[in-house]
């Protein structure tokens, strides 16, 4: 990468701006329940406060869309952080605005400070030009690492750029590395596994890995359109169906690049999603009309596990069925086992694999957790991602 680097940077006695994914998952209680993207940036955080400088960190939670949200406050992540860090980090009231500027100025060397919420401002995801001002006279140089909003054209990630010196930090480059590493020379036989609700949102990187790819596994709600698109009874399964014609594209172009395109062949169904209901298995011939699969069935779990035990390189995105329901967990479960037990070059990216993974205990034997499921995404199509596009180029 010809991108500044925070190792590049002379930071000694600065004060550094730094834009982390602290958007972290919360239970019904308010209180964090997965630390991991607080744990990945603390190699980037640490180097920092060892080269003498102080730390102003900034990052969204959650979706409050430009208003205050009382439960999307920073305060339990700066809790986090200070027990992790083990040093004091005082969390703002706000992230621009006289009095945070006032307090900043007053900062010492080693000092960290947590700004509040940025998207408690309609500003943040607008990049409005004075809002991303406003931040960037917080800090002397601005360094993201931020990997999980790099794909988003915010204040934060991109407006302060045009004001500081702006390098990319130790998470940042990691993820870019490893998933340039997929991009560009995967060690074959190279195994997608894409699973969730919307074909939609997996469009882009299905087109981009049909060349890469000796098998993509298709499970969860976005099978069903590509079942549809064979011609097959999907029931009351998720569908979309103004995308069945591109689905119809997609494994026509897999036929044309010789990549083998996996599908459901049997399916867990229930008439309701909910825990507790009558659960059955069906096979090839389809889904009956008043039920909705909502997993992966015992056949296709035998498919896509063999696939997957002969693979040297691995990318996961999306569970194969409704895993937060345990009735619905086996399918996901299963891939999750033949990923841990891989001795294949594994990432796994996306929200939801990383809470199955989680779940299922699993989590610490997966070769690469990426902290951005769509930003991991948008890479793998190809796509130039604004928030690495706006670092300074080295020199």
């Amino acid at each position: 990468m010809r991108k500044l680097e925070v190792k590049d940077l002379d930071l000694e006695n600065k004060r550094v701006l730094m834009r982390v994914d602290f958007n972290v998952s919360l239970d019904k209680e308010g209180k964090i329940s997965d630390d991991t993207r607080i744990r990945a940036a603390l190699p980037t955080i640490r180097y920092i406060l060892d080269k003498g400088a102080s730390l102003v960190l900034m990052s969204h939670l959650g979706r409050p869309k430009g208003e205050v949200v009382e439960r999307l406050r920073m305060g339990p992540v700066a809790h986090r952080l200070e027990k992790l860090l083990g040093r004091k980090v005082l969390k703002l009231d706000d992230c621009v605005g006289s009095k945070v500027e006032e307090r900043v100025k007053k900062m010492r060397r080693g000092e960290v400070i947590l700004l509040e919420n940025t998207r408690f401002h309609a500003e943040e995801t607008k990049n409005d030009p004075r809002f991303a001002k406003g931040l960037a006279s917080l800090g002397d140089v601005f360094v993201n690492d931020a990997f999980g909003t790099a794909h988003r054209s915010h204040a934060s990630t991109v407006g302060v750029t045009k004001f500081l010196p702006a390098a990319a930090g130790f998470l940042m480059n990691k993820e870019l590395e490893v998933l340039e590493g997929i991009l560009t020379h995967p060690k074959p036989p190279f195994v997608a596994i894409l699973g969730g609700a919307k074909v939609s949102d997996k469009i882009g990187v299905l087109s981009s890995l049909l060349s890469r790819c000796q098998d993509i596994l298709i499970g969860g709600g976005m099978a069903y359109t590509f079942l549809k698109a064979k011609g097959l009874p999907v029931g009351k399964s998720l569908l979309e169906k103004e995308k069945i014609k591109e689905a119809e594209k997609i494994m026509e172009q897999a036929l044309g690049k010789g990549c083998n395109i996996l599908l459901p062949c049997d399916h867990l169904v229930a008439r309701e999603a909910k825990e507790g209901m009558e659960t059955r298995v069906v096979g090839e011939d389809g889904i009956p009309s008043d039920y909705l699969a909502l997993d992966i069935g015992p056949k296709t779990i035998e498919l896509f596990v063999k696939s997957i035990k002969k693979a040297n390189t691995i990318f996961w995105n999306g569970p194969m069925g409704m895993f937060e329901i345990e009735d619905f967990a086996q399918g996901t479960r299963a891939i999750a086992k033949a990923l841990a037990g891989s001795k294949a070059s594994v990432v796994v990216g996306g929200g939801d694999s990383i809470a199955a993974l989680k779940k299922m205990d699993l989590k610490d034997k997966i070769g690469y957790i990426s902290t951005g499921g769509g930003a991991s995404l948008e890479f793998l199509e190809g796509k130039e991602l604004p928030g690495v596009a706006a670092l300074s180029n080295k020199s």
